[in-house]
């Protein structure tokens, strides 16, 4: 139909294209793409390339990698506790829930004391390196600034190391409130378990406190420069203030039980050196002090690190890959930027072994002796039946093992009879010249000072034991420990009369400081066992290098199942051996004694270690180590029972599973 015709502009119709015209556009377009495959030509067969497997990789790392994160992130928060009672059956209520259905309540404020390490500090002074890093984190959180400018990292970490406070410029401070320490880095909690149970049963920030401080500096010069310990005490009145009265519970963990021992004479001390807080301060304002894996006597560990930078597993490490921990490396020399970074801080100190071949033994004893590394599942061994049934993990007939030799250079001077092994006294030698070069200077340690005759007359010593280990550490690094023997003292007490014990580097070793005056007040010690953990080294001569540290643990040595990797093991919870954090509630505070003048009930409460079943358990729920005990339910709910109003013998007195009365009983200290 004309109407339905399709029409141009202006109703022409366009004529159809002729026979010639198709022809002609034809061979234009095959003439074009003639010169587009000549300028372009194709690749035939082209191969596959190591780049292109390369790009492939991280595409699909990348997708798998956001697929994970969305379903995630859409998958109910249910969804994991229903997968992990699936496949290990139903779970047990959290603490906090199953003592609330028992009807516990808030009641006495607590009192959180956070140790070596798992503080965050913040940056709010800087060098030019640290530009935008104004109140950003440096140590806690994702420790992104580590990866991203470490020699500027560990240059804002280090303080001054004649002082042992600020270097000049940089001005390190300690993250406030209960974030302060709730997660030492993103999913690796610390006190973030024991704060949601206590929330469940009516806890909120006003009813807990997180005593934060900068855990690097000596525990006197935290009241110095950020007034530390004025802030604990004024923070405790106002909880007992505001809360009808109700004593504190304070909870300390790791070297924060020493740190609180210090503050607990630090307040009583008249002003202006103490807090002036008078006599009966403590009986007036704390109920319990529940210290969780405390040093109190110290951790052969700490000589491990100061010594050579090292422990059990940076060991294994440096022996794995010597080139990398050891030596120049793209300029990062790891160790020693490590040892010259950690002898700044002073708190490192407070960890040496105290007592001395009293409390950790000799060339030829130690309380440990017999003990046998194998591990065998104990029952609770109660405190009045240990000494006679508490032999589960005792081996009499085990011979060779001295633990009381800290540091052997050499296995076989580690096993030999004292009479056999001759020393040469280091302490007089002379050290020789100075070790330093060109290219030393940015990562220089006391040991370029020794020279050559100086690291031999430490070798040539052979054995150190707790006695010998001060004045070794003397000699390897005197400017260190002449900060630290201003801050610290580790022997024992003759006369806790004499005024020389007023003085502060008294007030964190138990055994040459007295107790508070408050018979009503309890000491708990909540510890882990079943670990085997650090008690001795078998050290050798490192090879000679530029920038080096000159001795390291002997990986190689091993023997039996408490020698590994030139570790001597003993029980305890992987760090703090049962001997120092048990022996004071065992016997030196037990009762009245001249450490306990007032007779404040002690109690030990041991975990024993399991670990976690499966990995949907994640860090376990019932684990005895040193930082994973804060996630035990069992120490949890003691410690909210404690918090609700329960006393010790509430929770049934002390549970032991280790040998740590027996143990007690072999120190001859005058009580």
């Amino acid at each position: 139909m004309p109407f339905l015709r399709r029409r141009g502009k202006g109703g022409a119709v366009p004529p159809p294209l002729q026979k010639e015209d198709s022809r002609t556009i034809s061979n234009d377009l095959e003439e074009t793409n003639k010169k587009k495959r000549e300028k372009y030509p194709l690749q035939k067969n082209r191969k596959w390339s190591c780049v292109d497997s390369c790009c492939w990789l991280v595409g699909c790392i990348c997708c798998t990698w956001w697929l994970m994160l969305f379903l995630f992130n859409a998958m109910p928060a249910s969804f994991p506790q229903y997968v992990t009672e699936a496949i290990t059956g139903p779970l047990s209520d959290p603490p906090g829930v199953k003592l609330r259905k028992e009807g516990l309540i808030v009641k006495h404020p607590v009192v959180f004391v956070p140790g070596i390490v798992t503080g965050g500090l913040e940056l709010w002074e800087g060098k030019q390196c640290a530009e935008g890093l104004f109140r950003k984190r440096l140590w806690g959180g994702t420790f992104g600034e580590l990866y991203r400018r470490p020699l500027c990292w560990v240059e804002h970490m280090s303080l001054d190391n004649e002082t042992g406070l600020d270097p000049p410029g940089i001005r390190v401070r300690p993250v406030s409130g209960l974030v302060a320490a709730d997660y030492f880095a993103p999913g690796y909690f610390v006190w973030a378990v024991l704060i949601a149970n206590l929330a469940r049963i009516g806890y909120e920030e006003k009813t807990m406190y997180m005593a934060a401080y900068d855990w690097r500096i000596s525990f006197q010069n935290t009241e110095v420069r950020d007034q530390s310990l004025s802030r604990i005490k004024s923070n405790i009145e106002l909880m007992v203030a505001t809360n009808g009265g109700k004593k504190v519970v304070v909870i300390p963990h790791s070297m924060g039980a020493l740190y609180f021992l210090h503050f607990m004479k630090w307040v009583e001390a008249p002003a202006p050196g103490g807090g002036g807080g008078g006599p009966d301060w403590c009986a007036r304002h704390i109920k319990a002090v529940m210290n969780i894996g405390g040093p109190f006597l110290g951790v052969p560990k700490a000589v491990a690190g100061l010594f050579s930078a090292e422990a059990k597993d940076i060991a294994v490490a440096r022996s794995v890959a010597p080139s990398v921990l050891d030596k120049d490396v793209f300029g990062l020399q790891t160790l020693q930027h490590v040892m010259r970074m950690t002898r700044t801080w002073d708190t490192t100190m407070s960890m040496i072994p105290k007592g001395g071949e009293t409390i950790w033994g000799n060339l030829d004893w130690s309380p440990e002796d017999g003990y046998t590394c194998i591990a065998r599942k104990q029952k609770n061994i109660s405190s009045t039946t240990s000494n006679k049934s508490g032999k589960e993990d005792l081996d009499v007939s085990r011979k060779g093992v001295h633990y009381g030799r800290i540091v052997s250079f050499g296995k076989d001077v580690a096993e030999a009879h004292s009479s056999r092994i001759e020393q040469v006294d280091f302490r007089g030698a002379t050290k020789g010249h100075n070790l330093a070069n060109a290219t030393c200077h940015d990562v220089w340690t006391e040991y370029h000072d020794m020279g050559i005759p100086g690291i031999k007359a430490v070798s040539d010593y052979k054995v150190y034991t707790a006695g010998s280990i001060l004045d070794l550490l003397n000699y390897v690094a005197p400017k260190m420990m002449k900060r630290g023997d201003a801050h610290h003292s580790y022997g024992i007490a003759d006369n806790l009369d004499d005024p020389m014990y007023n003085h502060f580097k008294y007030w964190s070793n138990p055994l040459e400081t007295r107790l508070p005056n408050a018979p009503e007040m309890e000491i708990f010690s909540l510890y882990g066992v079943g670990i085997p953990t650090e008690r001795a080294y078998v050290y050798k001569m490192s090879t000679a290098a530029d920038c080096y540290i000159p001795f390291q643990i002997d990986t190689l040595a091993n023997e039996g199942s408490c020698l590994k990797g030139g570790v001597y093991n003993v029980n305890g919870d992987e760090t703090v051996p049962v001997l120092s954090a048990g022996y004071m509630s065992a016997k030196g505070w037990r009762g009245k004694t001249r450490f306990n003048p007032s007779g404040m009930k002690t109690y030990i409460r041991e975990y024993d270690h399991a670990p976690p079943a499966n990995l949907l358990e994640g860090r376990g729920t019932q684990s005895g180590a040193h930082v994973d005990i804060m996630g035990n339910f069992a120490l949890i709910e003691d410690i909210i029972r404690v918090a609700a109003g329960a006393m010790g013998e509430d929770l049934g007195g002390d549970r032991v599973y280790s040998n740590i009365f027996e143990w007690s009983e072999r120190i001859n200290l005058k009580l």
